[in-house]
């Protein structure tokens, strides 16, 4: 594995450790401290949701195409994951009409925008060293 991959998994496996944290430490408090949506509305199954749909897929392109050397649950189950998972967070932001603070808005667009930001550096640099 090239150095910039090693890199970006580092970075990768940084915010994933990050984000499941918070969401473990949710109960208590961190989400208030955070600002972040509280859980009495769909924001947190939706999310869940479209991670264990992402890890869903990741396993039927690990069988499907694990013979041609193509891993789902190595760099491409980290893309798949990494933009079906953030696509569900921004599609929510935009039209989940939730009751953010500032600070819980910019928290939560960043860490989307973070997260599509390096599932398509990830899928890029694969396309690009697999050709």
């Amino acid at each position: 594995m090239k150095k910039e991959d090693k890199i970006l998994l580092l970075i990768d496996g940084i915010v994933n450790l990050a984000v499941g944290l918070v969401l473990l430490c949710y109960p208590l408090g961190i989400g208030d401290y955070l600002e972040l949506p509280k859980s009495d509305n769909n924001f947190y199954p939706v999310i869940l949701g479209a991670l264990i749909l992402s890890i869903g897929i990741a396993l039927f392109v690990e069988r499907k195409y694990c013979e041609k050397g193509i891993r789902g649950l190595g760099i491409e189950g980290a893309i798949i994951i990494n933009i079906i998972t953030s696509s569900a967070l921004i599609i929510f932001l935009i039209f989940g009409r939730l009751n953010l603070s500032i600070v819980g808005s910019i928290i939560l667009w960043f860490v989307g925008i973070l997260v599509f930001t390096i599932g398509v550096i990830e899928f890029f640099r694969y396309r690009l060293l697999n050709r």
